[in-house]
């Protein structure tokens, strides 16, 4: 029975308001178990996968065949110093027959000796298995692996220390420590360069097409199965390569067209000026129309080009550390399909019609996108607890922030500006309204059914921002991150060396500057 959306209401007085509920593309654990959700698949069919693959009969130096993987490692074995040259990549195949002997011969093509390999099922993609491989090489060898592999294989991590990747082994939010700071294994890997961002984007919590039985296309079999191929487009993506356009079905552009007129007859009287700014710009360039769904190929350009931001599809939800990942390199997930048809002004999860009409037209502000990638840009190699009380801000900010224009509040958040029943609600006499402190804002309760209890309000983007700056100095991390534009890459600033390379950097932004603020004193007087 499919439930009424009535079970997602908050009561204000003798009536229900009705809500297009706008949930993030990441949230942790605790909010799933509220929700009830399930994260088992329900995308492919179910096949049976043991502790282990397939039994090759390959001799390893260590073992001789696919055992259960140790749980609690030797302390002996942990505290040994690692073998020179000694390094690893763990890697994730589609569970089936023969995919190991495929994965494997990519090492044999580059002629690396495997020393140790273990396997587990994949606790984010069930039809997964993830390996984890062992070898010797220099490394410049393995710098040509990696690359190689990338082109075949979904990479996971590399780097990572066996008795950490067996830790993790029955964690949802396995966390692998970063290869490039070896003398601190408490740092959780994150990116590094641009197209590292695929291992991010890939690792999904909940599919697209896992719907849950209250969902309005539970039992629609049309709806999961398009569902699922707006999953196998996602998946398939990677970096570098264009969007694939979508045809939409005449279904999905009559849904979009109810929720594109309903909210902009909203946004003249409650969005902020930056959004009511953009918006213009995206019809006239990305044909946002209620006949039309914009493709997210021609929004990425216009991004890029407007604040250097990009898109790129996303299966489902993602962990917040990974979602914050792609802030820092200006990158937001975006997911492609679009609500079920029953009730247009009300989805339990974020549709492209959340992505586009809530998200889209403030990223392409720059003072909001900086904003966003300085969250991101503080979540790179932070602790579990400081990635949640960012992400906490995020959602209180980016995606149900409020702002003061002209002596009014205005909203700048993703989630009102998708949701009819809650854009009214937040600017109206009935919601409490708190001045944004991350230090507070960051232990507040996200609710993920009803409206929020509270709302978090800045002066500006420019202040929220500083406010977060100061946050990110509270993060427990043993170096700081800067994001280096020409190569798209982070780099780590944790010695004198790396830091005498960014002044560089600014000594010659700020030449240009002063040879700017001379020529204006000499040619215009000023």
């Amino acid at each position: 029975m499919m439930a009424s959306p009535k079970a997602h209401l908050k009561r204000k007085g003798p009536e229900a308001v009705p809500r297009m509920q706008p949930a993030m593309m990441m949230f942790s654990s605790k909010y799933w178990a509220r929700r009830g959700l399930s994260l088992d698949s329900a995308m492919f069919d179910q096949q049976h996968t043991g502790d282990s693959l397939l039994r090759e009969g390959f001799k390893m130096s260590r073992r001789t065949s696919f055992g259960r993987i140790d749980e609690k490692p030797d302390k002996e074995a942990i505290s040994a110093s690692p073998d020179p040259g000694k390094t690893t990549v763990i890697f994730s195949v589609k569970n089936e027959v023969g995919c190991l002997v495929r994965a494997l011969r990519l090492f044999q093509e580059r002629h690396v000796n495997l020393s140790h390999i273990e396997s587990r099922r994949c606790k984010r993609v069930p039809t997964e298995v993830e390996i984890y491989a062992e070898f010797n090489c220099t490394k410049k060898e393995f710098n040509e692996l990696v690359q190689y592999l990338k082109d075949h294989i979904n990479i996971l991590s590399y780097n990572t220390p066996q008795h950490v990747w067996s830790a993790d082994g029955d964690c949802e939010d396995c966390v692998c420590v970063l290869g490039a700071l070896p003398n601190e294994e408490g740092v959780p890997w994150f990116p590094q360069k641009i197209s590292e961002l695929d291992q991010c984007s890939h690792r999904v919590l909940m599919y697209g097409s896992e719907l849950d039985a209250d969902h309005p296309g539970f039992k629609d079999n049309v709806y999961r199965q398009r569902r699922k191929y707006f999953v196998e487009v996602a998946m398939n993506y990677k970096f570098g390569q264009p969007i694939p356009r979508i045809e939409y079905t005449e279904e999905e552009i009559k849904t979009w067209g109810v929720v594109f007129r309903e909210l902009t007859k909203l946004y003249p009287t409650h969005a902020c000026r930056e959004y009511l700014k953009n918006l213009p710009l995206l019809t006239q360039h990305c044909g946002y129309r209620d006949d039309n769904i914009p493709q997210l190929e021609d929004v990425s350009l216009f991004l890029r080009e407007r604040s250097g931001f990009t898109v790129r599809p996303v299966a489902g939800y993602l962990s917040p550390r990974d979602f914050l990942a792609g802030l820092a390199y200006r990158v937001f997930n975006c997911t492609q399909y679009v609500r079920h048809s029953i009730d247009p002004l009300y989805t339990p999860e974020p549709d492209t019609c959340h992505e586009l009409l809530g998200h889209v037209p403030l990223l392409a502000d720059p003072k909001f996108a900086q904003f966003s990638q300085e969250i991101g840009l503080a979540s790179l190699g932070a602790t579990d607890e400081d990635v949640q009380k960012l992400a906490t801000c995020y959602f209180f900010t980016i995606e149900f922030g409020l702002c003061k224009q002209e002596g009014q509040l205005r909203a700048y958040g993703a989630g009102l500006l998708s949701s009819i029943g809650e854009l009214k609600h937040a600017l109206s006499d009935k919601a409490t309204v708190k001045i944004f402190d991350p230090k507070t804002t960051c232990n507040q309760e996200c609710l993920i059914t009803t409206f929020q209890d509270v709302y978090f309000v800045s002066e500006s983007f420019e202040e929220a921002k500083e406010k977060m700056r100061d946050f990110a100095k509270t993060i427990k991390r043993p170096f700081s991150v800067y994001y280096n534009p020409y190569t798209q890459s982070i780099d780590l600033l944790k010695d004198t060396r790396g830091i005498e390379n960014v002044v560089q950097d600014l000594r010659s932004d700020l030449n240009t500057v002063c040879d700017a603020l001379g020529k204006m004193n000499r040619y215009l007087g000023i």
